[in-house]
């Protein structure tokens, strides 16, 4: 156990420290090197892969979904070096109070830059109207932190669990549009195939993250080990970020015609009704 730290926050705790004990646990240090290997891996394919995209919305969908395995490596190299990564104590009520816990708190960066990405990018694909994709990505934003201010909070275990709920109520508005609002607009567009595969994948694994968060070390800690939960969150990120983007990019390649046309129609039966009105 590290000395706790006098007289400020433990997510001051050394680098050095933090640094020792992820190298230390093989499981947990394993976690975020595969992350790293596998955005570095994922950049280079992506940009292959979209060496002949052309058109506005074709370049955005890219541009957008290489902006995930960016940000990716960049914080799992905080991450395993420990820069964004702390101590903190837990409070009375949780299952290790008075214990000081590895935080992974630079995930919740992370998760805030990447994954209104992936939401930019299904919009773009669904051609949903500006507004709900401004919806959905603020509580997108606001679903990742107050998930920070779930794991960061030491002062009230009860307080861990109302920002969790808050989170989890964000979360409910970007379910809602991902499963009701947005897949209209891609049958409208066209894209409703790979939509529906997209949306999928990203329901399923992204479910996951509240769940790892409520049984590991965060929350009710019925699994204690900080490698396992980190894992977990490395695995859904593997499936949710890199699959997510190659299945994307990998159809947008190939159906360029599709996706420049998507908005056409909505855009003619504008103009046809402002000339109505006129």
């Amino acid at each position: 156990m590290f000395p706790s730290i006098q007289g400020g926050p433990a997510l001051q705790a050394s680098q050095a420290e933090v640094f020792q004990r992820i190298n230390n646990d093989l499981l947990l240090s394993s976690s975020l090197w595969a992350n790293i290997a596998l955005a570095g891996l994922s950049i280079l394919l992506f940009v292959y892969m979209g060496r002949n995209v052309e058109g506005t919305r074709a370049k955005l969908i890219w541009g957008a979904t290489l902006l995930i395995p960016l940000v990716s490596i960049s914080s799992y190299t905080a991450l395993v070096s420990g820069l964004t990564v702390g101590l903190v104590e837990m409070p009375p009520g949780h299952a290790l109070a008075g214990e000081e816990v590895l935080s992974q708190w630079g995930r919740y960066l992370t998760w805030t830059l990447s994954t209104p990405m992936i939401l930019l990018a299904l919009g773009l694909l669904a051609d949903v109207d500006l507004g709900s994709l401004f919806t959905v990505v603020a509580a997108d934003v606001g679903m990742c932190v107050t998930g920070l201010a779930a794991a960061l909070v030491t002062s009230s275990y009860g307080l861990r669990w109302a920002f969790y709920g808050i989170s989890c109520a964000f979360f409910v508005v970007v379910l809602y549009a991902v499963l009701v609002e947005w897949p209209r607009s891609a049958t409208a567009a066209g894209t409703d195939e790979i939509f529906g595969t997209l949306r999928a994948l990203t329901v399923v694994l992204w479910l996951g993250y509240p769940v790892i968060w409520a049984v590991g070390v965060e929350g009710l800690a019925l699994v204690e080990s900080v490698g396992l939960t980190s894992w977990g969150y490395s695995a859904l990120d593997i499936g949710a970020k890199y699959v997510f983007a190659f299945l994307l990019l990998r159809w947008v390649a190939a159906n360029q015609d599709v996706v420049e046309t998507a908005g056409l129609g909505t855009d003619t039966a504008s103009g046809a009704a402002a000339v109505d009105d006129d």
